[in-house]
């Protein structure tokens, strides 16, 4: 029998059932509209994808995360040359390409927190405003 995968890979192909895994650990994020869009700093940005992924991030996610940073990088150091030639700033594009998939992996983008069950919205049915209603009630 093969050995059991991890939840964090449940979550992240969105195959994860409670009843079967056990049950989250804080899973719900809840995600803060944007104010402002900042200024872009490699580090800065590594740091908030540290702090904002802390809920989901695991260990096995150390990998990707490093090459993440190293991108971060390398893009600060090919910006200075995008100032010049043609190939500079179309490698600097593929690069661009290359971080947001690495992010839209580690679950940085609205669809990879659907999929992990992070951000989930939903609507408050007829059920749960008559018990709402019926709470307020009793107080």
């Amino acid at each position: 029998m093969p050995p059991a995968k991890p939840i964090e890979l449940h979550k992240r192909h969105g195959t994860y059932n409670a009843t079967r895994h056990g049950p989250r650990e804080g899973a719900r994020v809840a995600v803060a509209p944007v104010g402002k869009v900042p200024d872009f700093d490699p580090s800065s940005v590594f740091e908030q994808v540290l702090a904002d992924g802390v809920a989901w991030l695991a260990v096995t996610d150390s990998p990707t995360l490093a090459i993440l940073r190293d991108m971060l990088q390398e893009r600060r150091e090919l910006r200075v040359l995008a100032d010049g030639t043609m190939e500079a700033r179309r490698a600097l594009r593929e690069l661009d390409k290359t971080i947001l998939s690495c992010l839209s992996q580690l679950g940085f983008d609205p669809t990879a927190r659907a999929r992990l069950g992070l951000a989930e919205v939903k609507a408050e049915d007829a059920l749960e405003k008559i018990k709402a209603r019926r709470d307020k009630r009793r107080t």
